[in-house]
């Protein structure tokens, strides 16, 4: 089955909606219709972005995504400082990620948290950007596969067979996230690998053979060819070199490299 990359560039807590502007104004300027073709191409700013970026990609028909970092999973209620699913909705964010690693690590999310918001973005007819991966601590001990299948079954829980082919889940290893390593292209395709065939077990083969499998990890223009040469790695979550459109540009032009 032929699975169309996407490349997905996560700005974290940087830029404002005026550098946001900016940035996707410079990233176009950089890109042609070809590499819409060959790749989506998503941008995920911070909230304070979403309305201005949704503005100017409808406004001037820009063939980019647009995602959110993060929700909650009530549609409504006294949770200050909590953004709800149909409010993404409303500004048409197409992706949302769920169960990034800093949530999980730095804000406490569990998989039964995270397994809520996917739950809740499929609801409201958008497509969650699952993350899973492992701590260094892990890795050196050989509990990566165990641990990450575990992710994986446990927020996928009450997912159907067709909402799972229908996501992308990103494998992103803890050790490698914002440090400047990179899982070797043999790891990390081994590791995607391990995600598709827990998703076989979980929601069948063909859910496991459409749905797509990002790796993200300190990817950058210099290592992005090497990774998408993988079979089981079906695009990129980009952080850092998202923010600099030079650099993400050339990441998403990967197909010419």
């Amino acid at each position: 089955m032929s699975r169309r990359p996407i490349i997905a560039g996560n700005w974290k807590m940087n830029l404002d909606h005026l550098e946001g502007i900016s940035l996707v104004q410079q990233l176009v300027y950089h890109l042609d219709p070809g590499d819409y073709e060959a790749n989506e191409i998503v941008v995920i700013p911070p909230f304070t972005a979403l309305r201005s970026l949704q503005t100017l990609i409808e406004g001037d028909r820009l063939p980019l995504g647009l995602g959110a970092q993060n929700c909650h999973w009530e549609t409504e209620g006294a949770y200050t400082g909590e953004v709800s699913p149909p409010m993404l909705a409303r500004l048409h964010c197409r992706y949302v990620i769920c169960g990034h690693s800093e949530r999980r690590t730095v804000f406490g999310e569990s998989d039964e948290v995270v397994n809520r918001k996917v739950r809740a973005v499929l609801a409201h007819e958008m497509t969650p950007i699952l993350c899973v991966g492992e701590s260094l601590d892990q890795r050196e001990a050989g509990e990566a596969e165990a641990v990450v299948a575990g992710q994986v079954r446990a927020c996928l829980g009450g997912v159907t067979s067709e909402q799972a082919a229908g996501m992308v889940l990103a494998y992103e290893p803890i050790w490698a996230i914002g440090t400047g390593r990179t899982a070797t292209p043999q790891d990390a395709d081994d590791m995607c690998a391990t995600v598709r065939r827990t998703v076989a077990d979980v929601a069948g083969e063909d859910a496991a053979q459409a749905v797509r499998v990002q790796y993200g990890g300190s990817v950058k223009p210099g290592n992005v060819a090497e990774l998408m040469r993988c079979d089981d790695i079906d695009g990129a979550l980009v952080g850092g070199a998202s923010i600099d459109a030079d650099d993400f540009a050339v990441i998403c032009r990967h197909h010419r490299l």
